[in-house]
């Protein structure tokens, strides 16, 4: 439940703006705080960073993709997220259906000195704000606050209380954008010119069927063929986050998802002034990265669970985190600290950024039980092994599954199921319950 000392407020002024944003619970690097203050200071390139605030605002606001017999979306809007890295400011949102993922990097040189705190939280984002918000522009300069020093009562006058939590939809977007830019690779850059032209001419209707984006020239074209040296875009639309930012980019970059010819997804880039608007999208339209499922192999492994606690005691909010010094300080492999890493991802405690290949450091108000609940397929995989269903031979499972048995084969492209949901999906959303209780069965003997 979202806990403010008082709404966000912008004031407008002939001498400048004043953007004050309320904080609620979060992590600070001295542990929970209740209103935690981030930075106090100046914000560059005041206009752009207005646009981009309020881009990640509206994505939380944007239902991209409605389910047949929805009669009408209902938004439930939730508030950024922002996680201050003591060097910049990271602002995310997800979409209403959470098949968009939003993220405004606000880079050293658009800040005038460090931050107050690091950690992470939420900021209130009321429409009055947003209003007023939209009204910067020119050269004015912006002083930006990011929580307060405050004192809190339980009086009504001083306390706005929420009634909107932050989803846990995404919570498990978090940690599938993380696993879909960590394996994404560039697949090509254009100048702002051509990023325009193309964004500007994309048809506004979203098509079902996957298009893909395929440099042409100088430029890029969309194509209905799959393209291995392209990016998969289910969606023309749910690339609109990125066109009021346009005016201010110097080029745009995107980066592939690993090749499916069905479509996957990719990470779209817009390089401003010390700044970047990253905006990531599922496979599919109807696909949000909520249901992926592709952690549920690092959080079947228990031996991710003491890795990651090791891990996680050495994280203090790092821009970027250094795999080798990890491993180095926790005595652990690469190979062990980087699926540590993916566990802490499915609690929303690391992200990923394609444009420093790094992962960072940020922290989210969930514990370990509600974690375990969010993924019904490890669950179900865990019950098949306690109730004795699942039987190895060699390097074959066998699992009886709702009075049919289902075979679980190793394959170099990893584990085959004979079950419906396995011929539906493939490997493309994570494994199925079958093939899990398979590896919980293996690790077990």
């Amino acid at each position: 439940m979202y806990r403010y000392p008082r709404s966000s407020t912008v004031v407008v002024e002939p001498a400048g703006t004043e953007v004050a944003l309320a904080t609620s619970g979060g992590v600070t690097s001295r542990g929970p705080a209740a209103h935690p203050v981030f930075f106090d200071g100046f914000l560059g390139h005041p206009e752009q960073s207005a646009a981009a605030l309020l881009a990640v605002a509206k994505v939380a606001r944007t239902r991209f993709y409605t389910p047949p017999g929805m009669v009408a979306a209902i938004l439930r809007a939730a508030d950024p997220v922002v996680t201050s890295n003591g060097d910049r400011l990271r602002f995310e949102s997800f979409s209403a259906c959470c098949g968009v993922y939003a993220r405004y990097d606000v880079l050293p040189g658009a800040l005038d000195g460090p931050a107050i705190d690091t950690g992470t939280t939420n900021v209130d984002f009321n429409p009055p704000m947003r209003r007023a918000l939209a009204t910067v522009g020119g050269l004015d300069p912006v002083h930006l606050r990011v929580g307060e020093d405050v004192e809190v009562t339980t009086m009504e006058a001083t306390v706005v209380e929420r009634k909107v939590p932050l989803p846990e939809r995404w919570l498990k977007g978090f940690v599938e954008v993380q696993l879909v830019a960590a394996v994404s690779t560039p697949a090509f850059e254009v100048p702002a010119a051509e990023a325009r032209r193309f964004l500007r001419s994309l048809p506004a209707t979203a098509g079902r069927k996957p298009l893909w984006v395929v440099p042409a020239g100088r430029g890029l074209r969309l194509t209905s063929r799959p393209n291995p040296s392209g990016v998969s875009l289910s969606g023309t639309d749910r690339l609109k986050p990125l066109e009021p930012l346009l005016r201010f980019a110097r080029a745009l970059r995107a980066y592939a998802a690993p090749y499916d010819p069905l479509g996957a997804g990719g990470i779209w880039e817009l390089d401003l002034d010390d700044a970047r608007l990253v905006v990531g999208l599922s496979p599919d339209l109807s696909r949000g990265f909520s249901g992926e499922g592709g952690v549920l192999w690092d959080l079947a492994d228990d031996a991710t669970e003491e890795d990651a606690d090791v891990v996680s005691a050495l994280l203090a909010f790092e821009p970027r985190i250094d795999v080798a010094r990890l491993a180095v300080e926790a005595g652990l492999a690469e190979d062990r600290v980087r699926r540590a890493l993916g566990r802490l991802g499915a609690a929303g405690r690391v992200g990923f950024d394609a444009a420093d290949s790094a992962y960072f450091h940020r922290e989210l108000p969930y514990d370990a039980e509600r974690l375990a609940a969010m993924h019904p397929r490890l669950r179900d995989a865990r019950a098949l092994v306690e109730a004795g269903a699942v039987r190895l031979d060699g390097s074959t499972g066998y699992v009886t599954s709702g009075g049919t048995e289902h075979v679980v084969r190793r394959t170099p492209e990893g584990d085959r199921c004979t079950c419906p949901w396995f011929g539906r999906h493939r490997a493309s959303r994570g494994p199925c319950k079958h093939a899990l209780a398979v590896d919980l069965e293996r690790r077990g003997t």
